[in-house]
């Protein structure tokens, strides 16, 4: 164990350096206090133990009670229990009205390509496209209001039922949440932090599998499917969309050609995923090394994968079926023993050409039901 000082251990926590907070005798204290560095929870807690911030900046908090020898592990993890205790009794109160809300979003489809940035988009592909007064205006009313209503909606779900499934985490004995919003992590397991990334299996690397397995092609199988069985192949569609649109009418379709090949894709995809169950190093590998350039962090992260083994498309359905996701995640958090071999995960990020080592853990939840 190492004996780093606030300074260090500060610049360790900005440049990705989770290994060394996490080998230094006071790296998760660091990592508590960092969660709960706010102004006003500082000095509540400041308050509750009788510590005088009068002389001090705002800024100066974290530091000073991290150096405070009196303070003890006990009342800080004692201070932020109660913290969220305060909270999630508050979202309790509410958590049946929000899932009936969620439940009622019939389909997730982000309506066209704005990505991470709607401004960019709409300048790209509205204002320096066209020139037309009237034009413009149909596609504000048409084409652009549709993607918007899209977008907005898949945020609001993704952002409201990851709350929900945060919940569901730190609810469990054995895990300590943090204090409102920190970047990087989202609770602890065993003293141990992780950032939670709720997801489903990779369409991309599980693509490559297909293609590993002999299957080749999605969408060229899919095309060939449908010549076979007279199915119109429409030309207005990307390759993504198109897949997806004549996934679903080959699905629909109760001729024996069409229910074999859909069984016979489902099991190809259902074989890929468990054996990344079984050995899912290569997974999370890949989820740190395809990660968005402009969010790249190392820090350690929970991977929760869920999958509809009926219908992948299904699968984001699961993130509001939280009497199931209560139950799979209580059941390994259980279990869990926190295995250091397990957990210590290596990747190489492109973008700096550099080896980053952290850890993580992995849950697949599959509904078949």
């Amino acid at each position: 164990m190492t004996n780093l000082n606030f300074k260090q251990l500060d610049k360790c926590f900005r440049g990705n350096d989770f290994p060394s907070i996490e080998n230094d005798s006071l790296g998760i204290r660091f990592l508590k206090l960092r969660s709960m560095s706010r102004k006003d929870t500082m000095e509540e807690f400041a308050e509750l133990h009788d510590i005088d911030l009068s002389e001090l900046k705002s800024k100066e908090y974290f530091a000073h009670l991290f150096e405070l020898e009196q303070i003890s592990d006990d009342e800080i993890n004692d201070f932020i229990n109660s913290q969220y205790g305060t909270e999630r009794a508050e979202r309790i109160e509410n958590q049946d009205y929000l899932i009936d809300q969620l439940n009622r979003l019939q389909h997730f489809d982000w309506g066209g390509s704005f990505g991470n940035s709607l401004e960019k988009n709409i300048v790209n592909n509205y204002v320096k496209k066209i020139q037309s007064y009237d034009l413009i205006n149909e596609e504000i009313e048409g084409n652009l209001l549709s993607s918007l209503r899209g977008y907005t909606l898949n945020s609001w779900y993704n952002h409201w039922t990851s709350i929900l499934i945060e919940d569901l985490f730190k609810d469990h004995e054995t895990v300590l949440p943090t204090v409102g919003l920190v970047k990087k992590i989202d609770f602890f397991i065993n003293d141990i932090p992780f950032d939670l990334k709720v997801t489903y299996f990779p369409e991309q690397l599980l693509a490559d599998k297909l293609k590993e397995r002999g299957y080749g092609n999605e969408l060229t199988r899919l095309k060939q499917i449908c010549r076979k069985l007279k199915i119109y192949i429409p030309d207005d569609l990307k390759s993504k969309a198109l897949k997806l649109h004549l996934h679903n009418i080959v699905s629909e379709d109760q001729r024996k050609e069409a229910k074999d090949f859909i069984s016979d894709l489902n099991e190809h995809k259902k074989a890929i995923i468990s054996e990344a169950e079984e050995n899912p190093t290569e997974l999370k590998r890949w989820f740190y090394e395809n990660q968005g350039e402009a969010r790249f962090d190392a820090s350690n992260r929970f991977f929760l994968v869920l999958t509809d083994e009926n219908d992948m498309s299904n699968s984001w359905k699961l993130k509001r079926n939280i009497v199931y996701l209560r139950e799979k995640i209580n059941q390994h958090l259980d279990s869990l023993s926190m295995d250091m071999s397990s957990l210590e995960t290596e990747f190489y990020w492109k973008g700096d050409q550099k080896t980053y080592n952290c850890k993580s853990d992995i849950l697949f939840i599959k509904y078949s039901g």
